[in-house]
């Protein structure tokens, strides 16, 4: 398949339900409060609920996202579709999009969906994300699926019983900075969940013998990085953020905040009980579930592992994107430096703290890249609201990458993207640690004469 500028990062155009009527009244999606038992301790956390009853959404390409936003929290909020690229006013952001949805409010949410693969959904007003106010949000290419294959949603989380402000308030006091030190957290957890679940009571995903399964997993946690282990399963990464790569084969990958992982597993010809591990970078914490074929005893895990290594790009620089991205000029470079440290905890780019200030604009037409200089002694994945970007550099290294809604730029490295501007609006560009974030490393791209 041939991207041109017009249709560069865009997915699969095409789809079964074009034309599908709107007479009907759309159906619910409704934002609630739930409770949570983690590690024998009830906890009130938020979710996302549609139609079916069961977390987020499951769509057919094609098919309207069409649904009325319904808030039953006790507080106002704003929903992002991340992965999709609809219209800039239904993107979901506070001062970028639309209003606040207040309490007890309902709100239409209505356009034309082309993005087919694993995304997700998630609060965009202050530190709501950390109390779990997201779910997934799977779009399928087909009704029913090509392939023999158990597909199964793996959503990850990193959990604390404090209050997200106490947690920002401590941050915000700073901490020892020390010259040439690389940080892999700044948070302390309680616990890693897996679809809501630690170690101590993990999800069994029951298989049959010598089945074929298609894990979608979503790195949902506010601050950590992960690896994914698969023991002694052995997988092959088909896409990232949604988007297709040529597979990689291997028992253990990389999965930065925000962004998606599909992996194809082929289970052995026998009975048995395979844990599939989340282990967080830089700390002992980790989540999993067990994948169970015939009656296979399982064994209790502990939620102690070994501390995750830093997360590098030996991943990213083997992937490529199996849709061809035609190579045309770039009309349109920036440079953008991550900036910021925790002595102070102020965060940003270009050496500023923003927030709703336009890092830089562009013009609808535009090839756009983008080089990223990091800095700072942390990583930071680097998110673009509304349009797929290419990777196309690592450090040195020029590459023909995957295509990608959000990257991870390792302490002191340096990754350039490109993407095509062809979706105008005011658009969120911003870390998505959502306590960097929310320190100061968050902006925006506008689009020149865009209203």
């Amino acid at each position: 398949m041939k991207l041109s500028r017009r249709n560069i990062l865009g997915g699969l155009a095409m789809a079964p339900f074009t034309g599908l009527a709107r007479a009907q009244a759309a159906p619910d999606l409704r934002i609630v409060s739930r409770v949570l038992d983690v590690k024998g301790k009830a906890a009130k956390v938020f979710g996302i609920i549609g139609p079916n009853g069961k977390a987020g959404l499951e769509m057919v390409l094609g098919q309207p996202f069409r649904f009325n936003l319904k808030n039953e929290i006790d507080d106002k909020t704003l929903i992002h579709w991340h992965g999709l690229t609809p219209p800039a006013a239904q993107d979901g952001v506070p001062d970028f999009s639309s209003s606040l949805i207040s309490v007890g409010e309902s709100r239409l949410y209505d356009f034309e969906n082309n993005k087919p693969g694993t995304h997700w959904m998630h609060s965009h007003l202050g530190l709501q994300e950390q109390r779990m106010l997201a779910a997934p949000l799977i779009v399928h290419e087909l009704e029913k699926q090509l392939f023999d294959e158990q597909e199964h949603v793996v959503m990850l989380h990193d959990f604390a019983f404090r209050d997200p402000q106490e947690i920002m308030a401590d941050l915000r006091k700073g901490m020892e900075d020390m010259p040439g030190m690389v940080m892999t957290n700044d948070v302390t957890y309680d616990a890693m969940l897996a679809n809501d679940r630690t170690l101590d009571d993990p999800e069994i995903l029951r298989s049959e013998i010598g089945g074929h399964l298609r894990l979608r997993i979503i790195n949902a946690s506010a601050s950590t990085n992960m690896w994914i282990d698969l023991g002694m399963l052995d997988g092959a990464l088909v896409a990232v953020d949604g988007n297709t790569v040529f597979p990689v084969n291997g028992k253990r990958f990389p999965i930065a905040i925000a962004q998606r992982a599909d992996i194809r597993i082929a289970l052995p010809n026998t009975a048995g009980a395979w844990p599939i591990l989340f282990q967080s970078e830089g700390t002992a914490l980790r989540s999993g579930i067990i994948v169970q074929a015939g009656k296979a005893e399982i064994v209790k895990i502990s939620d102690q592992g070994e501390a995750g290594a830093p997360l590098d790009y030996s991943l990213e620089a083997q992937l490529h994107s199996a849709a061809q991205v035609l190579k045309e000029p770039v009309d349109h470079t920036e440079i953008v430096t991550l900036t910021g440290s925790d002595k102070d905890y102020i965060w940003g780019f270009n050496g500023k703290t923003m927030m709703h200030d336009i890092l830089f604009n562009v013009r609808e037409g535009e090839r756009v890249e983008v080089t990223m200089q990091n800095q700072t002694a942390m990583a930071h994945p680097i998110h673009l609201h509304g349009h797929y970007f290419k990777v196309v550099g690592l450090g040195d290294r020029v590459i023909d990458g995957a295509v990608r809604d959000t990257i991870l730029i390792p302490a002191n490295e340096r990754a350039t993207i490109q993407f095509d501007a062809k979706n105008p609006g005011t658009w969120a560009f911003h870390c998505h640690h959502l306590y960097h974030m929310n320190s100061g490393m968050m902006a925006a791209v506008g689009y020149a004469g865009a209203a």
